[in-house]
């Protein structure tokens, strides 16, 4: 009897520790190429500037992320979100410079628009039945001839200073400078705020650990937990003090700050989440189920062109003009964001806050890769073969865990 009842315990440990390694290896995948690049830049990879820029530079993408990890949980994909950047950035020109459009209202209406855009092309998925493959294929070619439609081979602009100061300015100091001893001062309110948010993720955390707790079901050792919080915590005041530490924190964080806590509270906490990863899964389980799969396919792509019409204004507003050839790879920049970030292949898996981390990988490539001096074939072959490392790892964990059962 006592046999028996042991062995159960032995053969729990290792499927623990592998749905550890799948799920936090992007994470110390990340780590490595921050510490490889700060060696090989003799630490201007880490400086406050630079890790700005990266910010301000790669926003547009990391929003993009964001939907397109919904998309691809859900077991679709989109290849028009470059195009759809581009055309709602035109547009956004076009309402805004050419016709003296207010600024809200033509951010407004731009952001309709890429709804619209998203509806149009999930009808074709959802409802008529078309591969998302192959919709977004043709709406990469329709919008963006679209675009040149509408800027010819000139660009439109200057953007009013608002929509610059959302793509490129800084937050302002509220409550002043504080003195950080040799690292100089930092604004008082922006460290606030860090605190607050490491205090709001280590409370949801352990909520969600009592609550798994609670259930029966496993957790991870309690000083895992801490070690993994501890970190997450370091990493947060890192990036701001060296933030406010520059010009403040850039606005476009503050935008994917909200962005990557609704989407993560929306993936995890709601319905409508959960019916994302279950139509990913497992279709037949899901119909089966009760879930309105066409609905929930409809609205993850109208939620795409909605994030895309944000990106466009994102990109022309930092460009200080809409051009035609804005937006040109974005699309392959989100998906690799996405698989990088451990969305799988078959679907069905997948975080927000993995899309962002694999996102930031690209961007911490680019930049790095720049910094000392590469030519940009060598970035495009480092950056190809981190992409297919991903998803090889995602395929040899899965075929590790069905061999183990």
């Amino acid at each position: 009897m006592t046999m028996t009842q042991a062995r159960p315990q032995t053969e729990q440990k290792p499927a623990g520790l592998k749905l550890n390694v799948r799920a936090g290896g992007i994470y110390v995948a990340f780590a490595l190429i921050v510490a490889l690049f700060s060696v090989l830049t003799d630490g201007a990879l880490l400086t406050p500037q630079n890790i700005s820029n990266i910010i301000v530079q790669n926003s547009y993408v990391l929003i993009l992320a964001i939907g397109m990890i919904l998309i691809i949980i859900a077991g679709h994909i989109d290849l028009s979100v470059g195009s759809v950047v581009a055309v709602t950035g035109a547009l956004s020109a076009v309402l805004m410079v050419n016709m003296g459009m207010p600024w809200p209202l033509a951010l407004l209406v731009t952001i309709a628009a890429g709804g619209l855009i998203g509806a149009w092309q999930g009808y074709w998925i959802a409802y008529f039945g078309i591969p998302a493959f192959i919709v977004t294929l043709a709406g990469m070619l329709l919008f963006r001839a679209l675009t040149l439609t509408v800027l010819g081979n000139q660009g439109i602009g200057p953007f009013p200073d608002a929509v610059r100061t959302l793509a490129n300015g800084f937050t302002d100091g509220y409550l002043g400078n504080i003195g950080l001893g040799p690292l100089g001062g930092a604004d008082l309110f922006s460290l606030i705020v860090a605190l607050l948010a490491v205090g709001g993720m280590a409370a949801a955390q352990w909520r969600t650990r009592t609550a798994r707790a609670g259930y029966g079901q496993a957790i991870e050792p309690l000083p895992l937990f801490v070690a993994k919080l501890a970190a997450a915590a370091a990493l947060i005041l890192f990036l701001v003090v060296q933030l406010a530490r520059f010009k403040n924190l850039p606005w476009v964080l503050v935008l994917l700050a909200l962005l990557v806590l609704g989407y993560s509270v929306m993936a995890n906490r709601t319905v409508f989440g959960r019916r994302i990863y279950a139509i990913g899964g497992n279709l037949q389980a899901a119909v089966l189920s009760g879930v309105k799969v066409k609905q929930v396919v409809f609205w993850i792509f109208v939620n795409m062109g909605v994030l895309s019409a944000i990106a466009g204004i994102i990109f022309a507003g930092r460009l200080n003009q809409a051009g035609p050839t804005a937006g040109n790879s974005f699309e392959l920049d989100a998906i690799a964001a996405a698989f990088i970030g451990g969305a799988a292949v078959q679907g069905g898996v997948g975080k927000v806050a993995g899309a962002i981390t694999g996102g930031l990988i690209m961007a911490v490539i680019n930049n790095g890769m720049s910094l000392i001096g590469s030519p940009s074939e060598r970035v495009m072959l480092v950056k190809g073969a981190v992409l297919l490392a991903a998803v090889a790892f995602d395929v040899w964990t899965k075929r590790r865990s069905g061999a183990a059962r």
